[in-house]
């Protein structure tokens, strides 16, 4: 810093040096005041070059990773709507075992036979419904399809899942059952139960994928608030600090002001030498 003589009153160094102190604070209060305002400790690309950086970074990280949470979250409503469709179509085979055990018992007559025949040909009839009712996004569910979810913030991150063969009664095999006979509703019953373990496999196959969603979103929770949390550490300003900061400033804008103002009176002590 300059240092004045006090016997030269052309350039006055002491307000100077006491201006340009003043001059600093005020920037410094202004970017504290910005830091308070914004709850932001990187303001520009000034402020931090590297850390804005690295915090750019990070928050593309997260805002990915949001994605991916909402991402698995549509994944879990696709699985969830063909497990109700499967589920559907199991409590109604389940009907038709009940019906065909019944047919299967010499007990019955034609009549009563007949009876039961109308009701599965219905709920096979119903089924294909499902099948057909169970859609996402246009896509039926239940009939050889194959979905990709992009589970996580990198292009590998997917989670590819398949529901492979029909479910309607055609393909379960159940569309042509007749109980006629004691013997022939003995063989539905053989057609039913294989249904049934085809549907229930399928079942399991489902939820093995929705507890493998559940799981990775999980981890895409965690991994996204751990990134914030880094993020935070670099941008967010530290309030209690900056407060302390800014209230520090001010008492030296005050000194700083009060101390210009005594420079500018201080060459005026050179009159004396001029009194006679």
């Amino acid at each position: 810093m300059a240092q004045g003589d006090l016997t030269r009153i052309r350039t006055n160094i002491a307000a100077l040096n006491a201006l340009n102190s003043l001059k600093t604070i005020n920037k410094r209060i202004g970017i504290h005041t910005l830091r308070l305002s914004t709850g932001k400790r990187i303001n520009s690309a000034e402020d931090d070059p590297a850390g804005l950086t690295l915090a750019t970074r990070l928050d593309v990280r997260a805002r990915s990773l949001a994605q991916a949470m909402n991402n698995i979250g549509d994944a879990q409503n696709v699985l969830s709507i063909a497990e109700g469709g499967l589920n559907n179509i199991n409590e109604l085979l389940a009907t038709m075992k009940e019906k065909v055990l019944q047919a299967a018992n010499d007990t019955l007559g034609s009549q009563e036979r007949s009876a039961i025949l109308a009701q599965l040909n219905q709920v096979g009839e119903e089924i294909d419904d499902i099948v057909r009712e169970t859609t996402f996004n246009n896509v039926t569910l239940l009939t050889n399809v194959t979905f990709t979810f992009q589970t996580g913030p990198d292009g590998t991150d997917y989670t590819l899942f398949q529901i492979t063969g029909n479910f309607n009664s055609l393909a379960l095999s159940i569309n042509n059952l007749t109980v006629a006979t004691q013997t022939l509703a003995s063989t539905s019953l053989g057609s039913i139960t294989a249904a049934l373990n085809s549907v229930g496999s399928m079942l399991q196959t489902v939820g093995a994928k929705m507890q493998r969603l559940s799981v990775k979103e999980n981890t895409v929770v965690v991994g996204m608030t751990n990134v914030r949390a880094a993020a935070s550490r670099i941008m967010d300003a530290d309030m209690a600090l900056e407060q302390l900061e800014a209230t520090k400033l001010q008492i030296l804008q005050q000194t700083a002001t009060a101390m210009l103002v005594q420079a500018n009176t201080q060459p005026a002590g050179i009159l004396s030498l001029f009194q006679g």
